[in-house]
């Protein structure tokens, strides 16, 4: 995976060149890594209380206008429908059949509703350009094996918190 993102980084950027965000159209397969970071780590998993505006009908309730709801996004971002085992890392989730980077509505890890992040933008945007010009410059290189990590939550409630994990920057 890691090579992949190399190979779309030298062919779209080269090394003679910062990243930028005009890059990123012509990075399917980095954004799509990008998306299934966020959707597998599931980092909020429970969204803020948000109120119903007016009777919705879900599945086989009718939750009336006014009732105080909170979102669970851990179960839209691990819908075993929409993602094919939730449960492993598989940027193909956000590819086509053409490698082209897919949308979804059910790629919710800043929020959904009218009160999503309101700095999902400037997230997005710093993560591609930090995650494309770290890996322009550098190969990763974990100092454990990688059957011996583990990508449980330390903590898990109203924010899932990673284990820590050491790794070393390699030059390319």
């Amino acid at each position: 995976m890691e090579a992949k993102v190399h190979e779309e980084i030298d062919r779209v950027i080269g090394h003679n060149q910062s990243p930028s965000m005009k890059d990123k159209m012509k990075m399917p397969y980095t954004e799509a890594v990008l998306n299934e970071i966020q959707r597998y780590i599931n980092l909020l998993p429970s969204n803020l209380p948000h109120a119903v505006t007016r009777d919705t009908k879900f599945r086989q309730y009718v939750i009336p206008k006014g009732t105080t709801v909170f979102p669970l996004l851990s179960s839209v971002l691990h819908d075993c429908k929409e993602f094919p085992n939730p449960e492993k890392f598989d940027p193909g989730h956000f590819l086509d059949k053409n490698g082209c980077l897919r949308k979804t509505d059910y790629f919710v890890p800043f929020s959904l509703g009218k009160r999503l992040c309101v700095g999902e933008g400037l997230a997005r945007m710093e993560l591609f350009l930090f995650l494309t010009t770290i890996l322009q410059n550098f190969s990763l290189k974990s100092l454990v094996e990688p059957t011996e990590l583990t990508t449980k939550p330390l903590v898990s409630g109203l924010l899932n918190l990673p284990p820590p994990f050491k790794l070393c920057l390699v030059p390319r």
